[in-house]
């Protein structure tokens, strides 16, 4: 599950995100409501925490300004003000739950529990290739450096093998013989291509060419 944290109290921010990451929550944190805005719009979350009381865009504007973009994300609200007034506006803004300071770590448990169950989030598999490129094999995803982008089926196939097997020169033979049933059997004209989207995706110096040989993710 992944969670886009806006806090910008550096000591909450602290406790909050240690205790996420604990947790094994996959976690980006911002500390203003403009930041938090660029990194929802530029790649996918399972769930948003905002702070109301934030700089630049108050946790209110940003979840209304997202809602507005036709982000549905889930989101749960955080807010040091304790009366009704407030806490309406956060749900008319579009929020689904709603957090009062000072809270215990248990209770945000209990809310991101609950918000997974209402919204049938599950934790996907995600498998690091390298500290820039992430796989999601069942949804056939790659994020790079946080960025999303879609592959095939058998780009994603390729890609996984290649990153488990880093540093060892891969024939064509042996990535049609491992990921191919015989009678699909591809050129290698097909195999060049699929290498040279990856490629183009994850960089030239990630996946090397080995002429005669094969390749191999650096």
């Amino acid at each position: 599950m992944k969670i886009l944290l806006l806090e910008d109290d550096p000591i909450l921010l602290d406790i909050i995100s240690h205790h996420l990451q604990e947790s094994g929550f996959e976690l980006l944190h911002v500390r203003d409501g403009k930041s938090a805005l660029e990194e929802a719009s530029a790649q996918r979350f399972d769930l948003f925490i905002f702070d109301i009381n934030v700089p630049k865009m108050s946790g209110l504007e940003l979840i209304k300004a997202l809602r507005e973009d036709g982000n549905t994300t889930p989101t749960i609200l955080i807010t040091a003000y304790q009366d009704t007034k407030h806490m309406k506006s956060g749900f008319e803004s579009g929020c689904d739950d709603y957090i009062k300071k000072p809270f215990d770590l248990e209770e945000l448990d209990l809310r991101i529990l609950n918000i997974k169950k209402r919204f049938s989030i599950e934790n996907e598999e995600r498998i690091s290739i390298d500290e820039d490129v992430t796989l999601f094999p069942d949804k056939n995803k790659i994020a790079i450096q946080g960025k999303e982008h879609q592959l095939t089926h058998k780009e994603c196939e390729i890609l996984l093998y290649l990153g488990a097997r880093k540093k060892r020169v891969i024939s064509t033979e042996e990535l049609v013989q491992n990921l191919w049933e015989y009678e699909e059997m591809p050129s290698d004209a097909t195999i060049r291509v699929y290498i040279k989207n990856l490629r183009n995706l994850v960089g030239k110096e990630k996946i090397k060419t080995i002429r005669g040989s094969g390749y191999y993710f650096e």
